[in-house]
């Protein structure tokens, strides 16, 4: 899926490079710093994986991020540190705007429904081959954890 800019046909990187730029030129060190960071991430997983990261790959470095900031977060709370985890917050927020639209449950649910369909699913030991039928559906929409969870639910109901 390619993001269509006024300049054209943009992908991922790119964008996230283009508004670095102007995150620049605009003295914005909150989301300069934010920018930097998830290229300097995507950047690493393109030398791990010895090629340019398609954009589903750059959706998947969007939410190791976010989850590691999350748990910075609670950390952060735990300790007291208010401010620390405000900023984490702020830099959710930023990266965040790069990922689709997140489904609702309800959505991720028919998904599941489906995959276990697709999948002839029957019981919890299933549960593999459910996952790799869905995933790929639900790349960068779902959080995988609500995915494995909806997944358990509807198996174990099954048996």
């Amino acid at each position: 899926m390619k993001r269509v800019d006024r300049g054209g046909v943009m992908d991922l990187k790119e964008k996230i490079q283009k508004d670095l730029k102007l995150s620049l030129l605009d003295k914005d060190k909150k989301r300069t710093a934010a920018l930097r960071l998830l290229l300097s991430d995507i950047k690493n997983a393109e030398i791990e994986k010895g090629e340019k990261l398609d954009e589903g790959e750059i959706f998947q470095v969007i939410n190791s991020e976010r989850k590691k900031w999350t748990t910075a977060i609670e950390q952060f709370e735990k300790a007291g540190d208010m401010e620390r985890a405000e900023k984490e917050k702020n830099d959710i927020k930023i990266i965040s705007s790069y990922l689709p639209k997140q489904l609702s449950r309800e959505e991720v649910e028919k998904f599941v429904e489906e995959s276990i369909v697709e999948a002839e699913a029957e019981s919890l030991k299933d549960i593999g081959k459910v996952m790799k039928v869905v995933m790929p559906k639900l790349q960068g929409k779902a959080d995988g954890k609500l995915v494995n969870d909806l997944v358990r639910e509807k198996l174990s109901s099954e048996e």
